[in-house]
Protein backbone atom coordinates (compact mmCIF):
# COMPACT_ATOMS: atom_id res chain seq x y z
CA UNK A 1 0.00 0.00 0.00
CA UNK A 2 2.57 2.35 0.78
CA UNK A 3 4.17 1.73 -2.37
CA UNK A 4 1.43 2.89 -4.40
CA UNK A 5 1.12 5.47 -2.60
CA UNK A 6 4.50 6.44 -2.97
CA UNK A 7 3.95 5.69 -7.15
CA UNK A 8 0.67 8.17 -6.93
CA UNK A 9 2.89 10.98 -5.03
CA UNK A 10 5.37 10.74 -7.67
CA UNK A 11 2.56 10.81 -10.82
CA UNK A 12 0.75 13.22 -9.41
CA UNK A 13 4.11 15.74 -8.66
CA UNK A 14 4.48 14.78 -12.77
CA UNK A 15 1.16 16.60 -13.50
CA UNK A 16 1.56 20.10 -12.98
CA UNK A 17 4.60 19.76 -15.58
CA UNK A 18 2.41 17.50 -18.04
CA UNK A 19 -0.45 20.63 -18.00
CA UNK A 20 2.09 23.43 -17.69
CA UNK A 21 3.12 23.44 -21.50
CA UNK A 22 -1.19 22.46 -22.48
CA UNK A 23 -3.07 25.55 -21.44
CA UNK A 24 -7.22 26.34 -21.11
CA UNK A 25 -9.17 23.76 -20.93
CA UNK A 26 -6.51 20.56 -20.98
CA UNK A 27 -4.62 22.15 -18.35
CA UNK A 28 -8.12 22.45 -16.26
CA UNK A 29 -9.18 19.34 -17.06
CA UNK A 30 -5.84 17.44 -15.27
CA UNK A 31 -5.74 19.66 -12.63
CA UNK A 32 -7.69 17.25 -9.90
CA UNK A 33 -5.94 14.19 -11.61
CA UNK A 34 -3.12 14.17 -8.50
CA UNK A 35 -5.97 13.76 -6.39
CA UNK A 36 -7.50 11.06 -8.37
CA UNK A 37 -4.16 9.50 -8.64
CA UNK A 38 -3.70 9.43 -4.86
CA UNK A 39 -7.26 8.06 -4.16
CA UNK A 40 -7.33 5.47 -6.60
CA UNK A 41 -3.99 4.59 -5.26
CA UNK A 42 -1.47 4.95 -7.60
CA UNK A 43 -3.78 3.46 -10.52
CA UNK A 44 -3.90 6.12 -12.74
CA UNK A 45 -7.77 5.66 -13.27
CA UNK A 46 -8.25 8.76 -14.49
CA UNK A 47 -6.84 8.23 -17.51
CA UNK A 48 -9.37 5.83 -18.55
CA UNK A 49 -11.44 8.71 -19.27
CA UNK A 50 -10.26 11.52 -22.10
CA UNK A 51 -10.34 15.00 -21.28
CA UNK A 52 -13.06 15.58 -24.10
CA UNK A 53 -15.43 13.64 -22.02
CA UNK A 54 -14.52 14.14 -18.81
CA UNK A 55 -15.35 17.76 -20.34
CA UNK A 56 -18.28 16.89 -21.88
CA UNK A 57 -19.84 15.59 -18.40
CA UNK A 58 -18.95 18.31 -16.56
CA UNK A 59 -20.61 20.64 -19.78
CA UNK A 60 -23.35 18.63 -19.68
CA UNK A 61 -24.51 18.73 -15.66
CA UNK A 62 -24.14 22.31 -16.09
CA UNK A 63 -26.62 22.37 -19.17
CA UNK A 64 -29.60 21.04 -16.88
CA UNK A 65 -30.30 18.25 -19.71
CA UNK A 66 -31.65 15.01 -18.46
CA UNK A 67 -32.85 11.92 -20.56
CA UNK A 68 -35.18 9.53 -19.41
CA UNK A 69 -34.27 6.20 -17.18
CA UNK A 70 -36.49 3.30 -15.47
CA UNK A 71 -35.16 1.15 -12.88
CA UNK A 72 -37.04 -2.41 -12.39
CA UNK A 73 -36.40 -3.86 -8.95
CA UNK A 74 -36.55 -7.60 -9.01
CA UNK A 75 -36.46 -7.80 -5.07
CA UNK A 76 -40.38 -6.48 -5.18
CA UNK A 77 -41.36 -5.97 -8.93
CA UNK A 78 -41.71 -2.18 -8.21
CA UNK A 79 -40.61 0.28 -11.71
CA UNK A 80 -39.80 4.06 -11.33
CA UNK A 81 -38.75 6.12 -14.10
CA UNK A 82 -36.93 8.82 -13.40
CA UNK A 83 -35.51 12.20 -15.06
CA UNK A 84 -31.35 11.91 -15.39
CA UNK A 85 -29.22 14.80 -15.67
CA UNK A 86 -26.63 14.27 -18.22
CA UNK A 87 -23.35 13.57 -16.85
CA UNK A 88 -24.27 11.57 -13.45
CA UNK A 89 -23.79 7.70 -13.10
CA UNK A 90 -26.87 5.25 -12.81
CA UNK A 91 -25.49 4.93 -9.20
CA UNK A 92 -25.90 8.78 -8.44
CA UNK A 93 -29.29 8.76 -10.26
CA UNK A 94 -30.36 5.92 -8.03
CA UNK A 95 -29.57 7.40 -4.87
CA UNK A 96 -31.00 11.06 -5.98
CA UNK A 97 -34.08 9.37 -6.86
CA UNK A 98 -34.37 6.82 -3.57
CA UNK A 99 -34.01 3.95 -5.84
CA UNK A 100 -32.41 0.77 -4.15
CA UNK A 101 -29.40 0.44 -5.65
CA UNK A 102 -26.85 -0.25 -3.30
CA UNK A 103 -23.05 1.00 -4.29
CA UNK A 104 -21.59 -0.03 -1.02
CA UNK A 105 -17.95 1.32 -2.08
CA UNK A 106 -19.51 4.63 -3.05
CA UNK A 107 -18.82 4.54 -6.72
CA UNK A 108 -14.48 3.42 -6.42
CA UNK A 109 -14.84 0.32 -8.26
CA UNK A 110 -14.26 -2.15 -5.44
CA UNK A 111 -17.47 -3.98 -5.58
CA UNK A 112 -20.11 -5.20 -7.35
CA UNK A 113 -23.35 -4.03 -5.18
CA UNK A 114 -24.52 -1.50 -8.33
CA UNK A 115 -25.09 -4.33 -10.35
CA UNK A 116 -27.63 -3.29 -12.58
CA UNK A 117 -28.96 -4.80 -16.32
CA UNK A 118 -29.78 -3.31 -19.11
CA UNK A 119 -32.88 -5.22 -20.29
CA UNK A 120 -32.45 -4.10 -24.39
CA UNK A 121 -29.30 -5.43 -26.03
CA UNK A 122 -29.68 -1.86 -28.34
CA UNK A 123 -29.07 0.40 -25.33
CA UNK A 124 -26.61 -2.02 -23.95
CA UNK A 125 -24.32 -2.01 -27.53
CA UNK A 126 -24.56 1.85 -27.32
CA UNK A 127 -22.29 2.10 -23.94
CA UNK A 128 -19.01 2.17 -24.15
CA UNK A 129 -17.62 -0.98 -23.49
CA UNK A 130 -16.73 -2.12 -19.79
CA UNK A 131 -12.79 -2.13 -18.93
CA UNK A 132 -11.13 -4.75 -17.16
CA UNK A 133 -11.33 -3.53 -13.57
CA UNK A 134 -15.22 -3.39 -14.54
CA UNK A 135 -15.43 -7.07 -15.87
CA UNK A 136 -13.48 -7.85 -12.84
CA UNK A 137 -15.61 -6.46 -10.55
CA UNK A 138 -18.82 -7.47 -12.70
CA UNK A 139 -17.29 -11.31 -12.20
CA UNK A 140 -18.11 -10.95 -8.90
CA UNK A 141 -22.14 -9.79 -9.18
CA UNK A 142 -24.50 -11.65 -8.71
CA UNK A 143 -27.01 -12.46 -11.71
CA UNK A 144 -24.12 -11.99 -14.40
CA UNK A 145 -25.90 -11.67 -17.54
CA UNK A 146 -24.86 -10.70 -21.30
CA UNK A 147 -25.99 -7.32 -20.02
CA UNK A 148 -24.68 -6.63 -17.27
CA UNK A 149 -22.69 -3.45 -16.05
CA UNK A 150 -22.31 -1.30 -12.47
CA UNK A 151 -23.76 1.66 -12.15
CA UNK A 152 -21.05 3.69 -10.36
CA UNK A 153 -19.11 2.97 -14.42
CA UNK A 154 -22.08 4.15 -16.99
CA UNK A 155 -22.40 8.08 -17.08
CA UNK A 156 -25.78 9.39 -18.60
CA UNK A 157 -25.74 10.42 -22.59
CA UNK A 158 -28.35 11.15 -24.70
CA UNK A 159 -28.09 8.17 -26.41
CA UNK A 160 -29.60 7.10 -23.02
CA UNK A 161 -32.73 8.07 -23.43
CA UNK A 162 -35.35 6.25 -22.26
CA UNK A 163 -33.04 3.05 -21.22
CA UNK A 164 -34.50 0.09 -18.58
CA UNK A 165 -32.34 -0.97 -16.36
CA UNK A 166 -33.10 -3.91 -13.63
CA UNK A 167 -31.76 -4.41 -10.55
CA UNK A 168 -31.08 -7.81 -9.61
CA UNK A 169 -32.87 -9.29 -6.11
CA UNK A 170 -29.46 -9.57 -4.43
CA UNK A 171 -25.95 -8.50 -4.50
CA UNK A 172 -22.62 -10.08 -3.88
CA UNK A 173 -20.51 -7.21 -1.70
CA UNK A 174 -17.07 -8.67 -1.67
CA UNK A 175 -15.55 -5.79 -0.37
Amino acid sequence: MLRALARAAQSAALLPAAASGMGGAAAEALAPTAAAAAVCGGRAAWLRLPAARRAFSAAAEESGESISVTFKDEKDGSEKTVKAPLGKSILEIAHENDVELEGACEGSLACSTCHVIVEDQEYYDKLPEPDDDENDMLDLAFGLTDTSRLGCQVKCHRYMDGIVLRIPSASNNQQ
